[in-house]
């Protein structure tokens, strides 16, 4: 449960974590997790172990108990092992017009890599007793890993684990992205998410995707974008995908109530 904090909570959550602030929103890398707070709405991207009051201990009792009080619940993919659960919640009478007015031209993208590649995986590994910070060997890790070129407009706040892991997140305007990784061999795994526009280019979010795929090479793949009904932007990523190594394993979609479409693929490698 997220309660409002006080201003003195927020000084002290500035001090102790990467904070990023523009005109748009604000931005915290906090620890495995990041933080977005926009003047309508906060982005939460929680990854490791984030401390929550009153926890579940296990995964599906916390499903279950978001599934009871959310109508609009949905396991996409269900009868696949790599599923997408989605929880909505609005308002009565609230539609996404009135709680954005451009939140119709934004979609969002998240993907979930695991089975990095090892070598690309041994990036993210920091060497004993580097002397370094966590921070500078975090912007160490964005340039030689390639992360910086997903966009290099971006204004990125990055920070390195000891021994191992990264975080970061990026600014672009109105817009952010974030990385969160976990290298160790056997559980690998990697997260990004960014915001586009449905007046983007549409090569441009499918450029992205193929920059954080080569990134990490992953034996599996899993990507979910959220846009409004009607928009097509999601088309053409299975055939960005497929030439680096990938075949489509499933595909699932859905709209929920005052949240828009969530098109969900899978994807694995071609020698499974």
């Amino acid at each position: 449960m997220i309660r409002p904090p006080e201003r003195a909570s927020g000084d002290w959550i500035s001090s102790r974590c990467g904070a990023v602030h523009c005109k748009y929103f604000d931005s915290y890398v906090l620890s495995e997790s990041s933080l977005f707070v926009y003047p309508t709405k906060v982005i939460i991207k929680t990854c490791g172990p984030l401390s929550c009051s009153n926890p579940s201990v296990h995964w599906w009792t916390m499903v279950l108990r978001w599934a009871s009080l959310y109508v609009g619940a949905s396991i996409m993919n269900s009868k696949s092992c790599y599923k997408w659960h989605v929880f909505t919640a609005c308002d009565e009478g609230c539609t996404v017009s009135t709680v954005d007015m451009h939140a119709g031209d934004l979609y969002t993208v998240e993907i979930c890599m695991t089975e990095l590649d090892r070598v690309l995986a041994k990036k993210f590994f920091r060497r004993f007793n580097d002397g370094k910070t966590g921070d500078s060997a975090g912007r160490e890790m964005t340039e030689v890993t390639g992360i910086r070129g997903i966009n290099t407009n971006a204004l990125i706040c990055d920070y390195a684990f000891d021994p191992c892991g990264y975080s970061m997140n990026g600014i672009d305007e109105n817009r952010y992205s974030t990385v969160h990784v976990t290298p160790e061999d056997g559980f690998s795994y990697a997260s990004f998410e960014c915001v586009g526009s449905i007046y983007d280019d549409k090569e441009e979010i499918l450029d992205v995707l193929k920059k954080v795929v080569k990134i990490f090479r992953p034996g599996a793949l899993s990507v979910s974008m959220t846009c409004a009904t009607g928009h097509q932007v999601w088309r053409g990523m299975s055939k960005a995908i497929e030439p680096l190594g990938l075949r489509l394993r499933s595909f699932a979609a859905d709209e929920f109530p005052n949240a828009g479409n969530v098109i969900f693929q899978s994807f694995i490698a071609r020698r499974k």
